[in-house]
Parts: C-alpha cells; structure tokens; sequence
C-alpha cells in the first residue's frame, strides 16, 4: 500500500486497531501506525496533514 490507498490503508487500520475510536487519534501516532501495517510500502516522509485526514475520514466511515 501506499499513501494514496487511502480505504485500503483505512481497513487495515480498523482490523489493527478495532478497538480504537479513529477521531481520538492524533495524526503523529496514526502516522506511525500507518508505516507499521505489515502491507504498507511507501516512503514514510512523503506523508502530510492532508493525506492523514483523508484516511482518518475513511477509517471513520469503515467503522460505522
């Protein structure tokens, strides 16, 4: 995965981490989290606000 699967990465982090509300996290550890997931192969620097937002939101829609 890279930065810009943005659902991809959203569903990984919701069978990661189910037991976490994804509008608690701040964007430094959901970053980290991020770089984590065993299927994420990106550069880790080329991640910004912007990019955490978008999958913030998609990991809020998967969970409800």
């Amino acid at each position: 995965m890279r930065w810009i699967d943005t659902n991809d990465i959203a569903l990984d982090l919701l069978e990661n981490f189910p037991e976490v509300d994804p509008l608690s996290i701040r964007f430094t550890d959901l970053r980290a989290w991020i770089v984590t997931l065993p299927n994420f192969d990106d550069d880790p620097n080329k991640c910004n606000e912007k990019i955490l937002e978008a999958i913030q939101m998609a990991w809020i829609e998967e969970s409800n």
